[in-house]
């Protein structure tokens, strides 16, 4: 997934077997079973190796194309120039091709952050200083590894945002139109875009301060319109990495329209009244469910009593004791984490998100959208970074194959 550096790419031929990302001098250590689902604080956003290289489909050919046009305060790819999943897609100035069919769409009303990643064996005290391992830059933003990883599965996604008018606000662009992400509804905004400081450990932990930027300008107008863009939605999937007023006036209009909510509530926050109203499924991680509910543990009835106090469809993922959800008539179900050894579990919340709501929009029953999230978070956390990080196409085609 490389193109000369700092330059544009284009996107060509079917994708190849999944390559392993592991860096062979990465400590590795902590616990032998996790999936990473939500760990250290959600796993919010990702890394990968070079920003300037971060443009294509994992396993895909790259080859340079003709420079595109500065993007501008007002000006985006028009919805009508991107379509995911099919033989050719153009998508921010590039072209995929060999991407493989889709089935269902998702519109993910989300986040984009520009990740700035350290690498260490501990964390410093307050006022130490310490040498690092490596550093590494790349796309990130829990919005955008959640439309990423949809994409991937096979789902048609769609993403509505803001960038920033900036070099970072046009990377953003043309690294979600590589993965065949209709970028339309990605509005570009006078200031910079978001980034992500983010320190990982040795055995994988890791601790993430967002700097929102263009995120907090995406408008309740900007969401809206981007719902009633499309006749054809399966499910709209937020965050709260972008105002929850956007959200919010985005799931009222899916909820019109009778297309199901879906809400990832991290960071965690207070939720809006109003959002949590027309929310129909709640995806917090075990950190993310104890905050918003002031310190419950996530035993069964308090899972139970969560659910039915905002009248959600409730999953909480648990890092290494796999998922646990909630059904209609108050069952309680949990299901295993995969068993694996975990580099970076960067970005673990969102690789299960997106494969799951990927899973419900191309038709899969809840059992098996969840074991189909699970495996791709378990195999994300094998390998360091998150876009780069999540299983190949063809790998996600294979666990989707095996969770139908």
């Amino acid at each position: 997934m490389v193109g000369a550096q700092g330059g544009e790419s284009r996107v060509v031929g079917a994708p190849e077997p999944e390559v392993d990302l592991r860096d062979d001098d990465l400590p590795v250590g902590g616990p032998d079973r996790v999936d990473g689902i939500g760990q250290q604080g959600g796993g919010e956003d990702g890394v990968g190796p070079n920003l300037d290289l971060l443009v294509g489909v994992p396993g895909d050919e790259v080859l340079p194309r003709d420079p595109v046009d500065e993007v501008g305060p007002s000006r985006s790819p028009s919805p009508s120039s991107v379509t995911s999943g099919v033989e050719s897609v153009e998508a921010g100035g590039g072209m995929v091709v060999g991407s493989g069919s889709a089935t269902g769409h998702v519109l993910v009303v989300g986040s984009t952050m520009i990740d700035l990643v350290a690498y260490t064996q501990r964390v410093p005290e307050a006022g130490e200083t310490l040498v690092g391992d490596r550093f590494q830059m790349g796309f990130g933003g829990k919005g955008a590894n959640q439309a990423v990883m949809a994409s991937l599965v096979g789902a048609k996604v769609t993403m509505a945002n803001a960038v920033g008018d900036d070099s970072y606000g046009r990377m953003t662009i043309e690294n979600l139109g590589s993965f065949g992400i209709d970028t339309g509804h990605v509005h570009v905004v006078p200031g910079e875009s978001g980034v992500a400081p983010i320190w990982v450990e040795a055995d994988g932990t890791n601790r993430i301060i967002i700097v929102p930027g263009a995120n907090d300008r995406l408008t309740a107008a900007m969401a809206v319109e981007a719902v009633a863009s499309f006749d054809d939605l399966s499910i709209v999937v937020g965050q709260l990495e972008v105002p929850q007023t956007a959200t919010a006036a985005a799931f009222g209009e899916a909820r019109r329209r009778g297309v199901p909510t879906v809400l990832n509530p991290a960071p965690a926050a207070e939720l809006d009244p109003e959002l949590l109203q027309v929310t129909d499924w709640l995806i917090p991680n075990e950190v993310e469910f104890s905050i918003l509910t002031d310190g419950a543990r996530t035993d069964d009835g308090a899972l139970v009593v969560y659910a039915e106090q905002t009248g959600t469809r409730l999953l909480v993922t648990l890092g290494g004791d796999g998922v646990a959800f909630v059904a209609e008539d108050g069952t309680v179900s949990r299901f295993p984490a995969d068993r694996v050894e975990p580099v970076d579990t960067t970005g673990a919340g969102d690789a299960f998100v997106g494969a799951f709501v990927a899973g419900l929009a191309t038709g899969l029953d809840v059992v098996s959208a969840i074991r189909l999230g699970t495996a791709c978070a378990g195999e994300s956390v094998t390998r360091p970074g998150t876009q780069t990080s999540f299983p190949s196409r063809e790998r996600c085609g294979e666990l989707l194959a095996a969770c139908s």
